[in-house]
């Protein structure tokens, strides 16, 4: 049976970590799944004592997620349209009680190709923070996650924050995701949109994300160029293009081929893009 610390203070955590060999435990619900049938056997950090970890703080120029912060948390607080993406996504993550425990970064570190955070996350230029006993240091969400299960974390920090720029004009975001029923369920494939327009209506910028479809969520440069410039209008669903989704390399598994991915994932993109423009209903709340 390994340790079990619940450190008070991040300091002590840190220092925890700097001797190494230690596994974080957030909201545990990827933790102990993974588990089940037999006693965790590894030292453990359990950091969810640390009170400045949590909530969502408005920093002048940026937000700040704490490590701490839960689904539900995202759920029930008043933020601006750049979140409502997230917020959709959130109501996806499992049922109410992982919402309730579960957290944001916990996801992220998780690092599964189907986690649900990562893709509306990419689209609101997300920085992860971490903390070691040398300092801090931030890094984009794309070069934090690396692949199926595989971070940037080194053993000796811990992720403290996800930081979120504000946007420099007009924004609307959206989630959808396919999966074999509503709920409770993962995703085949899941789409994050996020545009930014100028008071003409002209889409300023524009970050789109794919889930479930590569070992780490991908952005669609192409196709984020192609929007550039056009109006926020029911003609940007027609834009979407087999081209545009040359960065995914979905595989077959039990829950659809490659090629259904493939497809579906065209068919999602068009979905946001329509939902964006407010030519469907059940657009982000």
């Amino acid at each position: 049976m390994g340790c079990y610390l619940r450190p008070q203070r991040l300091e002590e955590a840190v220092g925890a970590l700097a001797d190494g060999g230690y596994t974080v435990l957030a909201g545990g619900t990827d933790f102990y799944p993974a588990r089940v049938g037999r006693a965790p056997d590894e030292a453990v950090l359990d950091i969810t004592a640390l009170d400045d970890l949590r909530g969502i703080a408005e920093l002048g120029d940026s937000y700040r997620i704490g490590a701490l912060t839960t689904w539900s948390e995202v759920i029930a607080a008043s933020l601006p349209p750049m979140f409502d993406g997230l917020k959709l996504a959130a109501r996806e993550v499992g049922g109410v009680q992982i919402q309730n425990a579960g957290t944001l970064c916990g996801n992220l570190c998780n690092a599964s190709p189907a986690a649900d955070g990562v893709p509306p996350l990419l689209t609101l230029a997300a920085e992860v923070e971490l903390q070691s006993q040398g300092g801090s240091r931030r890094l984009p969400l794309a070069d934090f996650v690396l692949g199926n299960r595989r971070t940037a974390r080194r053993p000796d920090e811990l992720v403290t924050a996800i930081y979120l720029p504000k946007p420099a004009g007009e924004v609307c975001s959206d989630f959808v995701k396919l999966g074999a029923r509503k709920y409770l369920v993962i995703s085949i494939v899941m789409v994050a949109s996020l545009l930014e327009r100028d008071a003409d209506g002209r889409i300023t910028a524009v970050r789109l994300a794919v889930g479930s479809c590569a070992a780490q969520a991908q952005r669609l440069p192409a196709l984020e160029q192609a929007l550039l410039g056009k109006p926020l209008d029911n003609a940007l669903p027609g834009l979407v293009d087999a081209v545009h989704l040359q960065p995914l390399s979905p595989i077959d598994d039990v829950r659809g081929s490659a090629e259904y991915r493939m497809e579906a994932a065209a068919q999602l993109l068009r979905r946001s893009l329509e939902r964006l423009a407010g030519t469907s209903p059940g657009g982000a709340p």
